[in-house]
């Protein structure tokens, strides 16, 4: 086998050190041996490194007893190297025609019970597997997502400086709504407007008229827009890292019977919602009283989907606010608080605020006016 390459990177990343450093901890109490990590937010929030999902193994191995090493692929190193990786990280290269599952297997014990990541590839993990056949396998979010869902200070500032940018974003968005123009018009302007205020990512653009808005997750199209018409603008982007998501409504003109109705039940949903938000508060009672709300407003059965999902490097990940999910919010907590009403054929209207728990209650990171917006 041909020689590997390990290099040991000085300290650059406190935020990743920490991050280990309560993996490793949670490990202990979960009895996890290791975690195996390959791209994504999981491995961006352990160590930095935004890694490129090819069909090449790159894995994290980071063990409870502090041994931790990143395997990437000999072309992918001097990415890895240039990362602000933490000091506790090695580096292990290997060449294009070594088996990097062997390089893995030597590191562990076959037998020991391994976190693996959520979204790491079947195929990685099937190869795995055969090396490690005597061992268990369990999810590595049995270990992160609790580490993720509780933001730090500087996460919340992170998640609070992308949600400004979005607002920033929509506040223009009045002024490309205009009949006859498309919603693919409206969506690539959109997209340009959200890179012009900072994020370094688009992650999605929503542009749903008329009865188009009646499908939550409308695929922005070709239908051009027309006088009275309500237009559901959802739209997210990356900043530094974090994601924003906000969802406000748009009238072209004088606005369709019952839409006013409707648009006013859901505001006070979503108002009551945010209300609800506090610390020692389940998630499912938030969803509960937004689709109470909605319900004794009878709407009940146009609200088809959870009130609220986490964020941060993700836009969805835990915590859900959905029914059936007793989790006990904490301080620090992130998630959207999303009803929406949705009349077949006529038109939809969703109203989205990011919210942060705090000691006393939550605080809204998109401070617009949840108004339907009259253009």
């Amino acid at each position: 086998m041909a020689a590997i390459r390990v290099t040991r990177l000085a300290a650059m990343n406190t935020h990743a050190d920490s991050a280990l450093q309560r993996a490793r901890s949670a490990m202990d109490d979960l009895g996890v041996d290791a975690l195996l990590v390959g791209p994504g937010a999981d491995l961006r929030y352990l160590t930095g490194y935004r890694a490129l999902a090819l069909e090449r193994l790159t894995l994290l191995v980071a063990r409870a007893d502090g041994a931790t090493s990143l395997f990437v692929p000999e072309l992918e190193r001097a990415r890895a190297l240039a990362s602000p990786l933490p000091d506790v990280v090695e580096v292990v290269s290997f060449a294009e025609t070594e088996d990097p599952y062997a390089l893995v297997a030597e590191r562990l014990d076959d037998g020991g019970r391994y976190g693996v990541g959520d979204r790491l590839w079947a195929t990685f993990l099937l190869h795995l597997q055969q090396r490690l056949a005597k061992s268990e396998w369990v999810t590595s979010s049995t270990v992160t997502r609790h580490l993720r869902m509780s933001k730090s200070p500087e996460e919340v500032d992170a998640l609070r400086r992308a949600g400004q940018a979005i607002d920033r974003v929509h506040e223009q968005v009045p002024s490309l709504l205009r009949p006859g123009r498309t919603e693919a018009q409206v969506g690539r302007e959109v997209a340009d407007l959200i890179l012009a205020e900072g994020h370094e990512a688009v992650n999605f653009v929503i542009v749903a008229s008329g009865p188009n808005g009646a499908s939550p997750h409308h695929e922005t199209g070709e239908r051009a827009l027309v006088h009275s018409d309500a237009v559901v603008v959802d739209i997210g982007g990356t900043l530094d890292g974090y994601c924003s998501d906000c969802t406000r409504n748009y009238v072209i003109g004088a606005a369709a019977d019952g839409y006013t109705e409707a648009h006013a039940a859901l505001e006070a949903a979503q108002i009551a919602a945010c209300n609800a938000v506090g610390p020692g508060v389940t998630a499912e009672s938030v969803d509960a009283v937004a689709r109470l709300a909605l319900r004794d407003a009878g709407y009940g059965e146009f609200f088809v989907h959870r009130t609220g999902h986490g964020i941060g490097l993700e836009e969805h990940e835990d915590p859900y606010i959905v029914e059936g999910n007793d989790l006990i919010l904490r301080p620090g907590m992130t998630f959207s608080i999303e009803p929406g009403v949705y009349l077949p054929d006529r038109f939809g209207i969703r109203i989205e605020d990011i919210v942060a728990v705090t000691e006393d209650g939550c605080e809204r990171l998109n401070t617009l006016s949840r108004a339907a917006v009259p253009v």
